[in-house]
């Protein structure tokens, strides 16, 4: 058993309340039906004729490829010995080096190469992986590759679903993705890799500044947009503003019909049989409100505070060993950031907690644990937004408008989506290189004036600012802030403009012109010439074209001066 939970107050239900619990919950979920189904979405197509590749030793691959043989065309790629080519058989067998197999259901690439020859490439609908390591390592495997392992049982299961892969397919796109809104990289700068780091289907990848989302790859889910501190990835089926109408629906009802202390537990479909097998016996807490989901990776810190902002005590996510271990620890961290903010503000917790489970016995033992945090006192009316940082906006007015306590601001963990910046005066030159990293526009320049300034409530520390300054003038502070102050353009810093000794304009700062002159004085371009480093771009230009018997720069500067 492998509970990862943070321990609730196991105080002992009153069984009357529990009993008026249990009907309220009955009264929640015939709410929650009465909901329509979430909008469609456009769809991903995929076509398979049946074309099945069979990888694996002689011992294995042989004899489920006669069995596959039967229904549909297939090919074998031996890891083992050679290929035997005066034995007679229905399919053809190749022995395979340096095998390379990539892509998903109707579409996968095969690169292979047998002792002797030139490489090999075909393209197959399906793959059975018989070998000991899977050819496809990634946690959530493609549509229609099937690495079953060893067992019998296994592997005639993925036979029979293999058989029964031949057609047209789709699924939802189950993403939505704004450029706009990435921070992952600028100017060849990588800020936030979170999304690629966190997929188990290897469906994200950097492509420049922004990421690629491959439809067919992607498994529907969400992690990617738990993760994602702007929203430029959303979960889209079903949204956010669906799942909210349905959190909201849930809590409302209950709340309508007598319940108490609600927990929201959210459960994909491995984690509803085990939720099935514990109601059977009656075990599950009447205050539990179950709430199904694609995948519990789907839901984040802006639904779960939202949550905690209508009415619910408390938000559990259940998770079971058939998910990916990473999707774990980044709900973990998403928790440690929620629960922050939750006693910052002065709420008695806790509110969150991430149960991972195996059986029905294990789940019954976190869900007597179940968080029975303190709540606003009256619930929120606001509805989820699409956009992320909208929904994060609402239920942060809510919670602290309804705090036991009044806040400044809160600490929060490395990683948070909010927070400042520290500057080191001494070391910025005000390039402003840090301004045009910036994806969401908490970095701004002082138009006419050389100053750095900072919009609080914009800011995802993503750390693009800090990967891209020059001067390593830039760091991180993960934190809540509640003041006016961070709706608001601060100066971070600025200094005096440096005037153009030819025309008088400002173009920059002392700071940096000394700067440039110090990095560039060996320059061929500028030998000889440095003081065009102390003109504006217009004039040095025109330096640069006139002649050298002609009017001199200084000449010019004293002509002025007069």
């Amino acid at each position: 058993m492998n509970i990862r939970l943070i321990e609730g107050l196991g105080i002992p239900p009153d069984p009357m309340q529990d009993e008026r619990d249990r009907t309220a919950r009955d009264a929640a979920l015939g709410a929650l039906g009465a909901l329509p189904a979430p909008d469609p979405r456009d769809a991903v197509g995929y076509r398979s004729a049946g074309r099945t590749l069979v990888i694996g030793p002689r011992a294995d691959a042989l004899p489920w490829a006669e069995r596959l043989a039967a229904m549909v065309p297939v090919t074998v790629l031996l890891l083992d010995g050679d290929a035997d080519e005066d034995t007679p058989r229905l399919f053809p067998v190749f022995a395979a080096r340096a095998l390379v197999l990539t892509g998903w259901l109707g579409a996968f690439d095969a690169t292979w190469q047998a002792p002797g020859t030139a490489p090999h490439q075909a393209r197959f609908d399906l793959v059975l992986d018989l070998g000991a390591s899977p050819q496809i390592a990634t946690h959530q495997r493609p549509h229609g590759y099937h690495a079953p392992g060893p067992d019998h049982v296994a592997r005639q299961a993925a036979v029979d679903a293999l058989a029964n892969m031949v057609g047209d397919f789709e699924k939802p796109t189950y993403f939505a993705y704004k450029e706009r809104l990435c921070a992952h990289g600028r100017n060849r700068k990588t800020g936030c890799n979170a999304c690629v780091e966190v997929c188990s289907a290897g469906a994200i990848a950097g492509a420049g500044d922004l990421v690629a989302v491959n439809p067919y790859l992607c498994a529907g889910c969400g992690a990617c947009t738990t993760v994602c501190p702007t929203g430029a990835l959303a979960y889209a089926y079903p949204d956010a503003p669906h799942t909210g109408t349905r959190i909201k629906a849930l809590l409302g009802a209950y709340a309508q019909a007598g319940g108490q202390d609600p927990v929201l537990l959210v459960h994909g479909a491995d984690g509803a049989a085990l939720l099935d097998a514990l109601d059977a016996q009656g075990a599950v807490p009447g205050r539990v409100l179950p709430l199904g989901v694609h995948h519990t990776a789907s839901t984040g810190i802006d639904l779960w505070l939202a949550a905690l902002a209508w009415g619910a005590a408390g938000v559990a996510v259940l998770m079971t060993d058939a998910e990916a271990p990473q999707y774990a620890a980044a709900l973990d961290e998403q928790m440690a950031i929620a629960q922050a903010i939750m006693t910052g503000l002065g709420y008695a917790g806790p509110h969150v907690q991430l149960l991972r489970v195996t059986d029905a016995d294990a789940l019954a033992l976190g869900l007597r644990h179940a968080p029975r945090g303190a709540v606003p006192a009256r619930p929120a009316g606001f509805n989820a937004a699409a956009d992320k940082r909208n929904t994060l906006d609402y239920a942060l007015d809510h919670l602290l408008r309804e705090a036991p306590q009044q806040v400044d601001e809160i600490a929060l963990p490395a990683g948070s989506p909010f927070g400042a910046l520290a500057v080191d005066a001494g070391k910025c030159s005000l390039c402003m290189a840090c301004v045009g990293a910036c994806p969401a526009s908490a970095l701004q320049d002082g138009q006419n004036a050389p100053q750095l300034r900072f919009i609080e409530k914009n800011c995802v520390q993503c750390g693009l600012c800090a990967a891209t300054c020059p001067e390593d003038a830039i760091g991180l502070v993960p934190r809540l802030s509640f003041r006016e102050t961070r709706k608001q353009p601060v100066v971070l810093n600025e200094t005096q403009p440096f005037h153009c000794i030819r025309c008088d304009k400002p173009f920059g700062t002392l700071r940096m012109v000394e700067s440039m002159l110090a990095r560039l004085a060996g320059h061929p371009a500028f030998a000889g010439h440095l003081d065009r480093m102390r003109m504006c771009g217009d004039c040095r230009v025109i330096d640069m074209m006139t002649p050298a018997d002609e009017e001199t720069i200084h000449q010019a500067h004293e002509l002025r001066r007069r």
